[in-house]
């Protein structure tokens, strides 16, 4: 795209998706309805419908430029998969080809199972597994150097049925919300509505580098973070960068970003500067919850695929820099119903809105009850680098409701009514040409992990790179879980008025721990949730075995979201996925320090050393600082040559264990203690050598010279 070239966001918007206006337009009449039904969760999807809507979305695709189709699912590798497979059929015997598409070609695809992670549900020679069609989530044509390619989102399982993939159990717990939901409408008298949806919007935090600058850097390309590197004299602290002026190379790129996602559907909707140097944000608008998985998929690959053009390179990990904040991924989350209903909308008078409490307590009893499963949503390697920290939520599950709606809970609990609800005021400005406006009735928290913001829950543990499947898929059952069991109450109620009002006072006073809506950096709050019993799990080694737990396969089976089989696979992939990792980062340092930094640092010393010896001979000079220079630079080679040597020695060692949580803690514990010992004296001797010496792009080269 030239700089100058004009588009309408209206016309080019979904262009590549096979969406409903097109399947409207396209399908016979019967066929789009049928389609709808199984859409809106009520039909099974037939061989000959799908055979329709496949000749259709082929034809559809051929016109977009598509010679190949491939089944894009989401494998528990973090990253999207696909096989790409041609339309093209047998030859004929005039030497043509036809182009087809089956209705079984779109439901079901076959790749290798035995090649994801499985946690053992698959062995290398059990190799069959299976995509099937999400029809709720659009196909789409995408675009790239490889040409125009017919993508089907599809969900991923074994050839005995186990999950494989983040997508099979996000339909499923939003199969598990929706019918428990629909039991709390109707109880509420709600007979209109048919279909109950989380709705998410996810936030992505991202750096961009030069790219040129990111190739000289192995521990990026290797690990996607530095592994060395030390701070620049100026980092974030004069708080310049956010919502900054945007540069012109970072907003050349940011339009081809937005061009590339409003295609292919995505609703791009905010971008800005973030808090450190060289990051940013792109921000969505609301989808449902399995499309905006979908979504978040596409915004990350598009992110890197457009960098590259510019001549940049994207960084998804959430700590690429030590020293300046990392990135996040703020999963904002509501629930609402087919004919527009959103079930966390407080509406004016809060305390009157009775429904809206009763989802409220219902909330808080989840997150209470099941704060570890949440925390082990957000658990990723990266992520150990920000959580606690004073950029990120700390790693204490906590809600934020704001004054307003604390002052309701408040009232609950002391008098068993709420009475009234503080409402906002005048906020006036002292500037005449400036206009007053009404001030909201509660401010934000951005140091709270899970916050109401208005009519939905930003969850802001989640990691910049992980998917935002898992968070979903346990936020939307244990909701479901609260729900139902509220449901079993009230049903049995003999008046339903006095029992609801009960309900919603129980539920307050039980789970008001979890309620905290101050400074949730503070130490006094660290000591203060160890006194309310808040669990503060600091690390994902210790999150993950909260998958395992008899609470947490009795609620996921009862749901039917996991099994325990599925449950079990997932605890082991995390820990060898932990320990891979770390595995990999020390590796990196270890090739790095050895290959580059000593053999630079050496030429560094030799040169000083013939200097001194030089400038000696030359006559009586004082070469008192060149020496000491000289001997501090030797000795953090010598300190740098040890932790080398100890590092080899504990990786080796890490190596030869037995994959599994004894595994994951040693990496953690010793591990990444002898990776931190070697960088100490790295970091130190780049600040002594010679810049034109020093093998490798500094922070201030990477992140201020963009």
């Amino acid at each position: 795209m030239s700089e100058n070239e004009k588009f309408s966001v209206s016309e080019i918007f979904g262009e590549n998706v096979f969406n409903d206006s097109v399947m409207q337009e396209r399908l016979p009449k019967k066929v789009y309805k049928r389609l709808h039904e199984v859409i809106e969760g009520g039909q099974d999807l037939d061989l000959a419908t799908a055979d329709v809507v496949a000749h259709e979305m082929k034809e559809w695709a051929i016109e977009q430029g598509a010679t190949h189709y491939t089944h894009w699912f989401q494998p528990l590798t973090g990253v999207t998969a696909e096989k790409h497979d041609s339309f093209i059929t047998a030859p004929m015997e005039n030497g043509k080809v036809l182009m087809s598409f089956s209705g079984k070609e779109l439901i079901k695809g076959e790749p290798d199972a035995s090649s994801f992670p499985s946690g053992g549900l698959r062995a290398t020679f059990e190799a069959r597994g299976y995509t099937a069609w999400d029809c709720t989530s659009p196909a789409f044509v995408r675009h790239d150097a490889t040409g125009a390619t017919l993508c089907i989102p599809t969900a991923f399982c074994s050839y005995t049925g186990e999950a494989l993939d983040q997508k099979t159990p996000l339909l499923r717990s939003m199969e598990a919300i929706n019918e428990q939901a629909l039991r709390l409408l109707r109880l509420f008298g709600n007979t209109t509505s048919t279909r109950v949806t989380p709705s998410v919007g996810a936030e992505q935090e991202y750096f961009i580098v030069d790219r040129e600058k990111y190739l000289k850097r192995k521990d990026l390309i290797f690990t996607g973070r530095t592994l060395f590197g030390a701070m620049p004299p100026k980092g974030q602290e004069m708080e310049d960068h956010y919502f900054g002026a945007i540069r012109e190379r970072i907003g050349a790129y940011m339009k081809d970003v937005n061009k590339e996602l409003w295609k292919l559907g995505v609703s791009a909707k905010t971008q800005h500067n973030e808090v450190a140097p060289a990051q940013h944000e792109l921000a969505p608008i609301y989808a449902e919850c399995n499309v905006a998985t979908d979504h978040n998929q596409l915004i990350m690959e598009t992110l890197k695929k457009v960098a590259g053009r510019h001549g940049l390179q994207c960084l998804l990990h959430e700590k690429p820099f030590a020293g300046v904040n990392g990135s996040g991924k703020h999963n904002n989350w509501s629930i609402t119903t087919d004919d527009g209903i959103n079930l966390l909308d407080p509406g004016s008078t809060p305390h009157e809105n009775i429904q809206f409490l009763l989802v409220l307590t219902c909330i808080l009893k989840a997150v209470d009850e099941h704060a570890d499963l949440l925390r082990a949503s957000a658990a990723d390697v990266g992520n150990d680098h920000r959580l606690g920290a004073n950029e990120a939520p700390p790693a204490i599950l906590s809600i934020f409701l704001g004054e307003q709606l604390e002052d309701v809970i408040t009232q609950l609990i002391d008098t068993g009514s709420a009475t009234h609800s503080l409402k906002g005021e005048m906020l006036e400005t002292g500037v005449k040409t400036l206009p007053d406006f009404m001030r909201d009735a509660t401010d934000r928290n951005r140091t709270s992990p899970f916050a109401f913001t208005g009519n939905k829950f930003e969850f802001r543990m989640v990691g910049s790179q992980a998917s935002i499947a898992q968070p979903n898929v346990v936020l939307n059952t244990i909701v479901a879980e609260a729900f139902a069991e509220a449901c079993d109450v009230l049903e049995k109620a003999d008046n339903f008025d006095d029992a609801v009002h009960d309900l919603i006072k129980k539920y307050a006073t039980e789970h008001q721990r979890i309620i905290f809506n101050g400074n949730g950096y503070s130490d006094e709050w660290v000591a203060e949730a160890e006194r309310r019993g808040l669990p503060n799990i600091k690390s994902m080694v210790d999150a993950i075995p909260a998958y395992a737990t008899d609470k947490a396969v009795a609620l996921f089976e009862k749901f039917g979201v996991f099994t325990k089989v599925e449950l079990e696979s997932r605890v082991e992939i995390e820990y060898e996925t932990y320990a891979k990792t770390i595995n990999i980062e020390a590796k990196s340092m270890i090739d790095i320090a050895s290959k580059q930094i000593i053999p630079a640092v050496i030429r560094y010393t030799t040169t000083l050393a013939n200097s001194i010896n030089a400038v000696k001979a030359a006559g009586a000079v004082d070469v008192s600082v060149q020496t000491e220079l000289l001997s501090e630079t030797s000795d953090y080679l010598s300190d740098v040559k040890v932790a080398l040597a100890k590092l080899i020695e504990v990786t080796d060692a890490g190596n030869a264990m037995e994959e599994g949580r004894e595994q994951a803690v040693y990496y953690r514990d010793v591990v990444k203690t002898a990776m931190d010992e070697l960088r100490a004296p790295v970091d130190k001797l780049e600040m002594i050598v010679d810049k034109d010496v020093w093998p490798m792009p500094s922070y201030g080269d990477l992140i201020f010279e963009v």
